[in-house]
């Protein structure tokens, strides 16, 4: 067997003495699917290359975009004959080879491998595919897919660009001027060189990984200035490539004095075809599509699921929608403490931190709204019952735990639990039981103590049950104020309207939220750090304050959402699209995924 590979490697490199063979990979391939998936379970086949005609056998590279996944086939076989798939991370240059090979048994005249992943936007990497055969001769397919499509596709003319925008400052190497233009309306990026010489060359480079690296998108378009010529560009280029699951491609302009072999390149930059989508964009190169979710952090992978939902609905774009699924797939049963929380994850998505398991209840209804699939509101109907498990009339006269152990009443678990029940009862047809807890977890909300003189909610309740004047953060706020909209809402009662509007005016007027105009956390003020959690917070009181703009149409209200967005928009983004705790742009400003779901909510905000 060990000679049979040999000879195969050997036979393959031959045909392709330019390329080498990489080695296999060292794990599967997880993005939809593992590698290895039966093809009878493919939800689409398409064959986008044509088949290769080996020794008379017909050897044929299947497709299915729906899965982002591909197989070989060979037919017209004899024993023997063996298929397998080729995958290539550097745009063909290299490739694992000889994926799921399978070899006709015997009475058989085809066979066919196993299914494996087109792309790794885990890792991101963009993949080409081909079938390959042995049948007395090594021979493959073409590669697929190696031009890159959204709204245009790769080579498309520079003079077909809607617009002609330049991201980042141009760059100068021997007198020659390098500049990346990109044409934001379509996500499509090119370079131009001025002011040169014959010979001089051009070319694009485009990375999946934020300029990282660039093994599949080295030196596309590269052209060289025409002889009596002083200036030349590249054809375009294609930043998003949702066939394959990657969104958020960064683009760079290089060039080269034809006298001299080093050359020059503008800074990367990302292209924005409207603020929020540049935000999602950026926001879903942080995804991990092999476990569903933001790494690192439990609770705030479900408000940023959340702020890509809320987008994708009121945008109309469907590009992440596959995202919803794979992360309640692979997150609704059991995990032990310290793979997704420190907390053991006990199946629903419940845990004992009641408000870690409160937002994925409100993630599942984001997404019922957005899909109407049943299955999230089912979900959220037996998380929502866990939330009221703790819900305890003997301490303080009512309110829910913030934890199993039953140490602290505060407010965000309050908040969460009173905007759920109220969207519960407004999704249940005749409900009546939801609602009843809604007015009970409303009127015991305004009578708590947590509500200040000042109308802003502080942290929580002392064990005396007063208010224990803890920080005012956003998150508090905005859940007090979608809570009291959406029980108006559902009663038509306008004293909750009242509270909601006491609650957003005080955000507004008060420093403690808002300086300059500016929505702010108290973490965001000199030389303080927000932890992860704070990270998050601004994203969850824009998208109730904006609820309440709406309820309302308040045109201070509006304008105060806008006023956001064009804020973080001018002050506090980056070439790459990336967006900052701090939507003033003040130092220091952290930036993370988090941060990054915490804009992505406000931009979406103000297309409201």
């Amino acid at each position: 067997m060990r000679a049979l590979l040999l000879i195969l490697v050997a036979a393959t490199v031959a045909l392709f003495p330019n390329a080498t063979l990489a080695a296999a990979a060292a794990a599967p391939v997880c993005v939809l699917s593992c590698d290895t998936l039966d093809p009878s379970l493919a939800r689409q086949e398409t064959f986008p290359v044509p088949a290769k005609d080996l020794n008379g056998r017909r050897v044929q590279l299947h497709v299915s975009d729906a899965d982002d996944m591909a197989w070989a086939s060979i037919d017209g076989g004899v024993t023997g004959d063996s298929v397998w798939l080729d995958r290539s991370w550097d745009g063909g240059a290299t490739w694992e080879g000889l994926l799921g090979r399978a070899s006709i048994p015997g009475t058989w005249t085809g066979t066919r491998t196993l299914m494996y992943n087109l792309t790794d936007p885990r890792a991101h990497r963009r993949g080409l595919v081909r079938a390959c055969g042995d049948a007395a001769a090594v021979g493959c397919t073409a590669w697929a897919h190696p031009t890159v499509c959204d709204r245009l596709c790769d080579g498309t003319s520079a003079g077909q660009a809607a617009v002609d925008d330049q991201p980042v400052p141009a760059t100068t190497i021997h007198g020659r001027t390098v500049r990346l233009h990109v044409d934001q309306r379509n996500s499509m990026a090119w370079a131009s060189l001025d002011s040169g010489g014959a010979g001089d060359e051009i070319w694009l480079d485009r990375s999946w990984d934020a300029g990282a690296t660039w093994p599949d998108g080295s030196s596309l378009g590269r052209t060289a200035v025409p002889s009596g010529a002083t200036t030349t560009r590249t054809a375009m280029y294609a930043t998003r490539d949702p066939r394959g699951l990657l969104y958020g491609g960064a683009v760079r302009a290089c060039g080269r004095e034809a006298g001299h072999q080093e050359g020059g390149c503008t800074a990367w930059a990302r292209p924005a075809p409207t603020r929020a989508r540049a935000a999602a964009d950026t926001l879903m190169a942080s995804y991990d599509p092999y476990d569903g979710w933001w790494r690192g952090s439990w609770w705030n992978s479900a408000a940023a699921l959340t702020s890509l939902i809320d987008f994708a609905g009121a945008s109309g774009t469907h590009d992440y929608d596959w995202v919803i699924a794979r992360t309640f797939d692979r997150n609704r049963g059991n995990f032990p403490a310290g793979v997704r929380s420190s907390d053991a994850i006990e199946g629903h998505f419940i845990s004992r931190s009641i408000d870690d398991s409160g937002w994925w209840a409100i993630a599942w209804l984001h997404a019922y709204d957005y899909t109407g699939d049943a299955r999230y509101l089912d979900e959220a109907v037996t998380i929502a019952d866990y939330l009221r498990g703790y819900w305890d009339p003997g301490t303080c006269g009512g309110g829910v735990w913030w934890d199993r152990e039953r140490t602290y009443k505060n407010a965000v678990t309050n908040g969460q639990y009173l905007w759920l029940t109220t969207a519960l009862h407004q999704r249940l047809p005749g409900d009546t039981v939801w609602l009843q807890r809604a007015r009970t977890a409303a009127d015991w909300y305004r009578s708590s103590g947590m509500i200040n003189a000042a109308g802003l909610v502080n942290d929580g309740l002392t064990s005396a049950c007063a208010n224990n004047r803890g920080t005012v953060w956003s998150y508090n706020q905005g859940l007090a104020i979608g809570g009291f909209t959406e029980l108006w809402r559902a009663t038509g009662d306008a004293s909750l309207l009242a509270t909601a509007r006491t609650l957003a005016d005080a955000a507004v007027g008060d420093s403690a939220l808002t300086v300059n105009g500016v929505l702010t956390e108290s973490c965001d003020i000199g030389s303080a750090s927000c932890d992860d959690n704070q990270k998050q917070f601004k994203g969850i009181f824009m998208r109730h304050f904006a609820d309440l703009a709406k309820a309302t149409g308040s045109a201070a209200y509006a304008s105060y959402v806008q006023n956001q967005a064009d804020t973080l928009w001018a002050r506090d983004r980056t070439a790459l699209n990336t967006r900052g705790q701090r939507w003033a742009g003040t130092s220091p400003n952290q930036t993370d995924w988090r941060t990054q779901s915490s804009a992505l909510e406000a931009l979406t905000a103000a297309m409201g």
